[in-house]
């Protein structure tokens, strides 16, 4: 199957213990240090809405994009049982199709890992900057390289829950940089479980490569920290936030 097809209708059960109001209190901090009053976001790979729903709660207006169909099915779903005017379009980060003048871009969660291309991630920042008004907001975060060669790669992990159990197999590749995902999800229909197969791949970014192509790039200002917080990213720091404005 591709990637987060049937993955898509468990996706919450797996993540449920994120704290998506605190991931999205540190958005705000981030719009407060850096001055912004935003109005209109878009959030890219926004997968099942959990971030782009609870803007829309906030009071901001939020576009979200993804490249699954099935995810954003779920996303649709969620976000007419809060009642909140989320647009949800189906489009692939290479070939943004957005309004201009955006006041904050994000892509939370790994997105730009999925990018495995150098060139892609290039476009996908320049288009970025095209679609911000001046001052505007481009946040992303990446898991880091740390992360998917020493915590994820070459470790197995799995875990049973109600309904729905899964294995999920891991192997990072020194020389391509890609941590490759195997997944395998066991998912209750009545009496019986069916078995699901998915696999996923992540380039892992250092942090001077994202630099690297961002200083290419006329934003005014480009800051990282370790995610959560203001502080410098160190050795072992596990998800990075990367901070630009136009």
């Amino acid at each position: 199957m591709s990637a987060y097809s049937s993955f898509a209708y468990v996706y919450d059960i797996l993540m449920r213990d994120v704290n998506y109001e605190g991931w999205i209190d540190y958005i705000e901090q981030i719009f407060n240090r850096y001055g912004l009053k935003p109005r209109n976001i878009v959030e890219l790979a926004c997968g099942t809405g959990n971030i782009a729903n609870r803007l829309a709660k906030r009071d901001y207006n939020v576009i979200g994009t993804d490249l699954s169909e099935d995810m954003l099915m779920v996303a649709q779903e969620k976000a007419a049982d809060l009642e909140v005017p989320v647009i949800y379009l189906h489009q692939d980060m290479k070939e943004m199709m957005l309004p201009n003048e955006l006041d904050c871009i994000l892509c939370v969660c790994d997105g730009m890992n999925y990018i495995l291309k150098e060139s892609d991630l290039k476009q996908i920042f320049q288009s970025v900057y095209e679609h911000l008004k001046d001052g505007g907001l481009f946040i992303f975060d990446i898991s880091s390289h740390y992360k998917l060669s020493h915590i994820l790669g070459r470790n197995t992990f799995a875990e049973n829950h109600k309904g729905v159990s899964y294995i999920w197999e891991n192997y990072y590749d020194e020389k391509r940089g890609v941590c490759d995902f195997d997944l395998t999800l066991f998912v209750q229909e009545e009496k019986l479980y069916r078995k699901h197969t998915e696999s996923h791949s992540q380039r892992a970014y250092r942090e001077e490569e994202i630099t690297s192509m961002l200083d290419k790039i006329p934003f005014k200002k480009m800051d990282f920290f370790d995610a959560f917080t203001f502080q410098k990213p160190n050795l072992e720091s596990e998800r990075i936030y990367f901070i630009c404005q136009k």
